[in-house]
């Protein structure tokens, strides 16, 4: 009979962020996240305690978005003013068309919507 050591799993900054982030979601459940993510919910927990206090370097959620220069990219077409989204359940499709300007009610509209 051998006994293996077990070793504790690494998550890197970036994954870690991510596993947040996706906790921080409204309606987000912490259990569902790390099954997805295939970690164990407890550890997500731990990462979300020491996010808050601010006492682990790399843990840190920010909700801004930053924009990187890709090299070899053409620079980007003028940005759409609306978004139009297709909604599809069985043989019915409903499409939605909504100023860009108001993405964030489009975000909370379609949250409501598929509760």
């Amino acid at each position: 009979m051998t006994s293996e050591k077990k070793t504790r799993r690494r998550y890197s900054a970036t994954k870690r962020a991510l596993v947040l982030a996706e906790c921080a979601e409204p309606g987000a459940s912490v259990a569902q996240v790390a099954l997805a993510h295939g970690i164990n919910a407890n550890v997500v927990h731990r990462w979300r305690q020491l996010s808050r206090s601010g006492s682990h370097e790399g843990l840190a959620v920010t909700s801004e978005f930053v924009a990187l220069p890709l090299p070899g990219l053409a620079a980007p077409a003028a940005a759409p003013v609306d978004l139009r989204v297709e909604l599809k359940r069985g043989a019915v499709t409903i499409t939605v068309t909504w100023p860009l300007s108001a993405v964030a009610e489009l975000a909370a509209w379609t949250r409501e919507l598929l509760r």
